[in-house]
This record gives structure tokens, C-alpha cells and sequence, in this order.
């Protein structure tokens, strides 16, 4: 869902790299290529679709998950690479022209921090320094990097370093990409124009180190990577949309989203439940509900987050969604611009009340994963 995010940040940075060049940059986008078109039935191919697909407008290549330490602390991570064809100077031979940005977010969620540490980087793509390359994971801005995927089953390895935090983990797959939606084709709206590409790598297993305020320590989780690429915008319509990746306790994953209009309601929704041993259900709009159970209000910003929900699935599951924390806002002004929550949750079974009816009261564990919230600051400016 993050591919909007990424589209807003290459706005904002191209014009700050390409202030005094305007006239040049109008002349180079009028004379570029159309940004292709994601269409249903094309499916995906591995280790081909591992890679970037520089004709399109954005891409994303995004891992959250779960950490715990030998004295039992979780914490959670996410990092993320985007990548954003800018159709601007493509018929400029030069390496420096910004044909292609790469920005990159990273996070920890800490309880005993009590708020998120984020940091964030941005740059043009240059060989050796910026990149996304094709055919295989291989993403990276300077020292930061995402990579691995050159088999179906070959692991990823990642290593950030920021001011206050930092981590170098290696994630191990056992199981094949899931496609979302069909066969890969993920409509985020009515209109079947907005669509990605998109697939799930859950159930990573994770082991490495990771340093807070300089200090390492050995840990090892689970995690879950989403990649995703489209040409289309935000819809007019749309304000914002919530989304959870779930690495389930039996071995299988959850995706689901729901898109968000300006009065807070669903106008499209989706889900994809996976199996440890490969099978996989599709749910549609009518077959996804959240609902808000209990609201955080930021010191920072006065922005209300729904950071508890209630999830009803059509199959009958029915769930309930805590944070590790509340506070895991993430300002990423400095790159795309936008305002939103994305942090660590767990997933509850709910249980049943004496009439048979559901309750949105938690009954046990069968999950973590991350949950991410946008539009609840203002609508993405793109």
C-alpha cells in the first residue's frame, strides 16, 4: 500500500534536485514514455519479479516484523526501499540525471523507548551508490540495503545503520511468494485501473543484531516482506487506507487492507489468507469489515489513530488487534512528505458471546505482524 507514499516523496524531491531547471524538466516530461498500465491476467514470475520494474511509476520493497533478544524483550522493525520513475531527463544521457529515485525508511518500535526511532534516506539512483536493480532483490541508498532473492528459495539480508539505532539481519524463506489478488493483479478500488502488482513473502524467519544507542545485541524473529509495484495515483475518492501483514501462530499469513474515503468509510477492501503447506483463500470487498475499537492521540501531532480493531473475516474468523505500543507515529517529512502510523501488533482469536454472537473481546495469540495507517493527517498530496 505504500506505493503512493513513494510517489508523494519523488515529487517532493525532484523539485527540491530540479529547482532552476524547470523549463528542462517540462520539456523531458512531455517527451516521455506513458508509464505502463498493471492489467489482470499477467501473473508473476519468479525470480524475474524479485527485481525492480523500472518502467513503472513506483515500487516497494517492504519488511516489518518481530524481534526478540536472549532476555526475552520483543521489539519490532520495519524497512522499507521505494523506488519512483520520475519521466523526468530520460533522454538525458547523463548517470546523474533523475530518471529513477530510491528512498528508503527504517523503524524500531521499543516499548521501553516509549515512541518509534525512525530514520529515513533519499537520493537519485546512481550505479554502485543508488540502485534497484532487475531480476533480483538488490535495492540500496549508500550503506543502507536490502538483498537477496535470486532463487525462489533464497534468503534476503538488510543492514541499516542511523544515529540512534540500527540492525543487520538475514531472513531465511521456507515456502514460495503468495500472490495477492489474482494471480498477483490487487485492485485497490472500483475502478479496476487501481491495481498493483503485488505478492507476500510471510513466515521469514529472522536472526542478526541490532544496536540501540550503540549498544548490539544478538536477536532473532519472524518477519514479513511485501513488494509491490503500480503506475495509478491515489483515487480522487480516497483519503487513506489500513493495512496488516500477520505472521499467524499455525505457520500461515494474513494480508488485508481496506481503502478509505474522505468520510472515513470503506470504498474497496481485500484480503489473502495463506496456509503453512501453500493453500490460499482471496476475500473480497463485501468479505473484509474492520472496525475501530479504541483511538491514541498523538502528543506531537493532535492526530487520532484508530490503534485497536475488531476484523471480520467471511470464512467466520473473527479478530482483535492490539499495538506493542501506542505511540509508533512516523514523520517522514524529509522523504515522502506524509504523516501516518505503522507499528507492531499482535492478533487475537475473539470469542463468541453466550448467544452465539461475536465479541470483539480478545481470547488468546495467534499472531504478530504490522499494522499501517495513512490518511488520518490529511490526504496524500500527489
Amino acid at each position: 500500500m505504500l506505493v503512493w507514499l513513494a510517489l508523494a516523496a519523488a515529487m517532493g524531491v525532484v523539485q527540491a534536485q530540479e529547482a532552476g531547471q524547470a523549463q528542462g524538466t517540462r520539456q523531458a516530461k512531455l517527451g516521455a514514455p506513458d508509464y505502463p498500465p498493471v492489467v489482470a491476467g499477467k501473473g508473476l514470475a519468479f525470480p524475474r519479479d524479485f527485481g525492480a520494474h523500472p518502467d513503472y511509476r513506483t515500487e516497494w520493497w517492504y519488511i516489518t516484523g518481530w524481534l526478540r533478544d536472549a532476555a526475552g524483550v520483543e521489539r519490532g522493525f520495519q524497512l522499507t526501499f521505494f523506488r519512483v520513475r520520475t519521466r523526468i531527463g530520460e533522454d538525458n544521457p547523463s548517470r546523474f540525471a533523475p530518471r529513477q529515485l530510491v528512498l528508503a525508511h527504517a523503524a524500531v518500535a521499543d516499548p521501553a523507548h516509549g515512541r518509534l526511532r525512525h530514520a529515513e534516506r533519499s537520493g537519485r539512483a546512481y550505479p554502485g551508490l543508488v540502485e534497484a536493480e532487475e531480476g533480483r532483490t538488490a535495492v540500496r541508498v549508500d550503506d543502507w540495503f536490502l538483498d537477496g532473492g535470486e532463487r525462489v528459495d533464497a534468503g534476503y539480508r538488510s543492514h541499516i545503520e542511523a544515529d540512534d539505532f540500527g540492525f543487520t539481519l538475514d531472513f531465511a524463506v521456507d515456502r514460495p511468494p503468495v500472490p495477492n489478488g489474482r494471480d498477483g493483479y490487487s485492485q485497490k478500488a472500483p475502478d479496476p485501473l487501481n491495481a498493483s502488482h503485488y505478492y507476500s513473502r510471510p513466515q521469514l524467519k529472522v536472526s542478526g543484531t541490532l544496536r540501540l544507542d550503540g549498544e548490539p545485541v544478538a536477536v532473532s524473529g519472524h518477519a514479513w516482506l511485501d513488494h509491490e509495484w503500480s503506475s495509478e495515483i491515489l483515487p480522487e475518492d480516497a483519503r487513506g487506507w489500513d493495512w496488516i501483514g500477520i505472521n499467524l501462530a499455525d505457520g500461515g499469513g494474513l494480508m488485508a487492507f481496506r481503502m478509505r474515503d474522505h468520510a472515513g468509510q470503506p470504498i474497496w477492501a481485500a484480503a489473502t489468507a495463506s496456509a503453512a503447506g501453500g493453500e490460499k483463500r482471496l476475500f473480497g470487498p463485501a468479505e473484509v469489515r474492520m472496525e475501530a475499537l479504541r483511538h491514541w492521540r498523538s502528543p506531537r501531532t493532535g492526530i487520532d489513530y484508530p490503534v485497536e480493531w475488531a476484523l471480520f473475516l467471511a470464512d467466520g474468523r473473527r479478530f482483535v488487534l492490539r499495538p506493542l505500543m501506542d505511540d509508533q507515529e512516523l514523520d517522514s517529512h524529509a522523504s515522502t512528505g506524509a504523516i501516518y502510523w505503522e507499528g507492531a501488533v499482535r492478533l487475537y482469536e475473539a470469542g463468541d458471546t453466550p448467544n452465539g454472537a461475536a465479541t470483539r473481546a480478545p481470547v488468546k495469540e495467534v499472531g504478530q505482524g504490522y499494522l499501517e495507517m495513512t490518511g488520518y493527517a490529511e490526504r496524500l498530496r500527489m
